[in-house]
């Protein structure tokens, strides 16, 4: 199964190809862009944090950061379409794309959506230099993945918002400078109501602290890839709040399709180059002969190419412009589930080997330490996957709401 492109779009991917030759800088080929995020990473040399400089800059100059977003607001406005073949090109190459994170994915395409022209001008330039970097302030310890119920609380002050409250499981807020909040502003109205999206700075123009105790949550792989923010009065300007006050479901609904949705057009091509990894150490340990063995991994493939194909649907869906449906919690709920396993395959290859870890500071853990540990945590963050069973039941083939506890 393959989709004819056409003129434009191979006359697209030949530009796209032929860049990635003309600017290959060998230091950065191969590097993951998820590197370090499951497991404790190695730290970057001063020659690698030179040339990832000057392949930003690069890239910058092409207008391949945020190359989805509107070229008014400083993209090139790719389509879907063409966005699958720049991932898939990146790929091919082995070279990292330059991505702004929850700014770019999250932040900037509800902004987009939502925001005043003022807003875009101010926010959406310091996302693409690079100047903003955000983290997301959605789950509360109490409430799981029941957004609605969130218990910050935002209230007006002048000109400004005034947070107080507790947000949990805030993925790379370490490096983060800005956390984008969801708090209910009007305690009286509705569940789903009253609720605001304010984009709060992690501390005051003078270096200090905004009211923001920031607590690294140590996982299981050894990692400190999740936080959790007590926030005792936290600031923010009015003009930091997207879509206006009360009106910040809407805007978190735009946040989450984009969340779930990620790239499910081509994400089937990094569990395809882990999957071939896998395959390589079987082999190394001559264990690619046992019948066990080659059924996980014959199953491992057999849900990769799945991945492809359901990437391939939504790519012809987005060629004929007509806008994705439930696609969003079925990928998300696919993919996290099948890496669970995955994980699984890989320790278990392993054997008792898999249960030392290597030398060196701190908690190391090998590659398939990580994917083994850090593929649990996908089952939880971006929606649960009882949530995802939810949204797809209740949304997608119209079966009676779950009912209410009590």
């Amino acid at each position: 199964m393959e989709l004819d492109l056409g003129p434009e779009l191979r006359a697209f991917r030949d530009e796209i190809r032929t860049f990635l030759a003309e600017h290959r800088i060998e230091e950065l080929a191969g590097q993951d862009e998820m590197a370090g995020y499951a497991g404790q990473a190695e730290p970057e040399s001063e020659t690698r944090a030179a040339a990832w400089s000057e392949w930003e800059a690069a890239l910058a100059k092409e207008r391949l950061i945020c190359p989805q977003w509107p070229e008014e607001v400083g993209g090139r406005g790719l389509s879907g379409v063409e966005m699958a073949i720049l991932n898939e090109e990146f790929d091919r190459a082995g070279m990292p794309r330059v991505v702004r994170g929850m700014g770019e994915s999250l932040v900037g395409p509800s902004i987009i959506v939502h925001g005043t022209e003022e807003q875009k001008a101010y926010f959406l330039p310091r996302i693409i230099d690079g100047t903003d970097r955000y983290c997301q302030g959605f789950s509360e310890p109490d409430h799981g993945s029941d957004l609605a119920g969130v218990e910050t609380r935002g209230v007006v002050d002048g000109d400004e918002v005034v947070i107080t409250g507790q947000k949990v499981w805030t993925s790379g807020a370490h490096r983060a400078n800005t956390i984008f909040i969801l708090c209910r502003t009007d305690p009286d109205a509705p569940k789903h109501r009253g609720l605001s999206y304010v984009l709060v700075p992690m501390k005051r123009e003078d270096g200090s602290s905004n009211g923001i105790d920031l607590r690294p949550l140590r996982q299981m792989s050894g990692a400190s890839g999740f936080c959790q923010e007590f926030i005792d009065g936290a600031r923010a300007p009015l003009f930091n709040v997207i879509g206006g006050l009360n009106n910040g479901w809407r805007v978190a609904m735009t946040t989450l399709g984009n969340e779930r949705g990620g790239r499910a057009t081509t994400q089937h091509l990094r569990y395809e180059r882990e999957f071939w990894d896998l395959v390589d150490t079987a082999r190394k340990l001559s264990a690619d002969k046992d019948p066990l063995v080659r059924q996980d991994l014959a199953w491992a493939y057999t849900h990769v190419q799945l991945m492809r194909y359901s990437g391939l649907r939504l790519l012809s869906t987005l060629a004929a412009k007509r806008e994705p449906g439930p696609e969003a919690s079925v990928n998300k709920l696919f993919w996290s589930e099948y890496h669970k396993r995955f994980g699984n395959i890989a320790i278990n290859l392993l054997g008792a080997q898999g249960m030392i870890r290597p030398e060196g500071p701190g908690y190391r853990t090998d590659r398939w330490q990580q994917v083994f540990l850090g593929s649990r945590a996908g089952t939880i963050f971006s929606g649960t996957s009882e949530i995802q069973h939810n949204i797809i039941g209740e949304r997608a083939l119209g079966l009676p709401k779950e009912p209410a506890v009590g």
